[in-house]
């Protein structure tokens, strides 16, 4: 069974690879896969992958297809957009009164900066 934990990397995310063959790289996240804890980041860990020719008219084609491999969440950090520099990121829960409800709102904070996501 996997982990229920909430992941804060969000798909549009800039990220940062923080170990592995492309540590320093950053990418934007294609994917997020919150059940195996994992997220697609676009030009970061590509793999071959051999395809058969397929049988029907449209996918003739088969060979060797380079595509991004998913990546696990621990090992990548959120590029703080102020410096550029990659961040934890923290939730700041804000009340707001209106009609005479409270609502709470939450924003994604890095923590380097302090500033919002």
């Amino acid at each position: 069974m996997a982990n229920k934990a909430k992941m804060k990397i969000k798909k549009g995310d800039t990220v940062q690879v923080l170990t592995g063959k492309d540590k320093t790289k950053t990418g934007k996240v294609i994917a997020v896969y919150p059940e195996t804890q994992r997220v697609l980041v676009e030009g970061i860990n590509r793999v071959t992958r051999h395809t058969k020719a397929g049988t029907d008219r449209g996918s003739r084609t088969g060979g060797l297809v380079v595509q991004e491999a998913s990546i696990h969440v621990s090992n990548v950090a959120i590029v703080d957009p102020s410096d550029k520099k990659p961040t934890r990121i923290k939730t700041r829960v804000e009340t707001v009164e209106r009609d005479g409800r409270t609502k709470a709102s939450r924003t994604r904070v890095g923590v380097r900066s302090g500033k919002d996501l």
